[in-house]
């Protein structure tokens, strides 16, 4: 479903060029949940961009379901990615003065046709992950659970068939990460394809692929 082929990224620097990805040649099939693992630097971000249809590389190809993302252009690129990727990111990436309901809306996009359709789905969305009550919170009111909880509804407010997840308990305690990983995993089994990116041990059990990642380069 996934395919790299000889990718490779480099960052161009004041200080010369750093490689961040180096010929990475990856295949991940269809409702697989695979971790990335690695120390930080090692690349875990990047590549998850670059699968992500966020940031192109240097050199090699990115294919999702034989679809080239970087041969697409940039318009057509982004419909593909809000259409079949949701992203969960560690730092969440909420706006600050948009409430509960309209951050998660924001996946919506300017199609007020999407809005509309995806109105019971929102409501389904916002009871699953414990947030009725908090609709009309903004950020600032919320706890860095539920925080991430909204991340993640937003996240599939356009039912994607990728979850891409970078670091996503990185600033949780224990009993959010777990609660957070759980829904991952929820997703996994209703048959959908999770890339996680992470240097901590708990995603390791959820996972049925893990993928080593250091200096840039696949390293099992």
């Amino acid at each position: 479903m996934i395919c790299l082929e000889n990718v490779a990224k480099t960052y161009r620097t004041g200080k010369g060029d750093v490689k961040a990805l180096d010929d990475i040649n990856l295949r991940i099939e269809k409702g697989q949940f695979a971790v990335i693992c690695g120390p930080s630097g090692s690349g875990k971000t990047t590549l998850l961009m670059t699968i992500g249809g966020m940031l192109r590389p240097t050199s090699g190809t990115v294919s999702i379901e034989q679809k080239n993302l970087y041969a697409m252009s940039s318009r057509a690129r982004a419909k593909f990615r809000a259409e079949n990727i949701g992203f969960v990111f560690q730092m969440f990436y909420l706006v600050p003065y948009l409430n509960v309901v309209e951050n998660v809306v924001l996946a919506a996009g300017p199609n007020r046709k999407s809005q509309i359709a995806n109105r019971k789905w929102l409501h389904e969305l916002i009871e699953r992950f414990g947030l009725t009550g908090r609709n009309y919170h903004k950020p600032s009111e919320l706890s860095s659970g539920e925080q991430q909880r909204t991340a993640i509804a937003r996240a599939l407010l356009n039912r994607p068939r990728i979850l891409l997840a970078d670091e996503p308990t990185g600033n949780l305690d224990p009993d959010n990460a777990s609660i957070v990983l759980g829904y991952m995993a929820d997703f996994h089994r209703q048959g959908g394809t999770v890339i996680l990116a992470t240097h901590g041990p708990a995603a390791q059990q959820l996972a049925d692929r893990i993928i080593h990642l250091r200096n840039g380069s696949i390293t099992n």
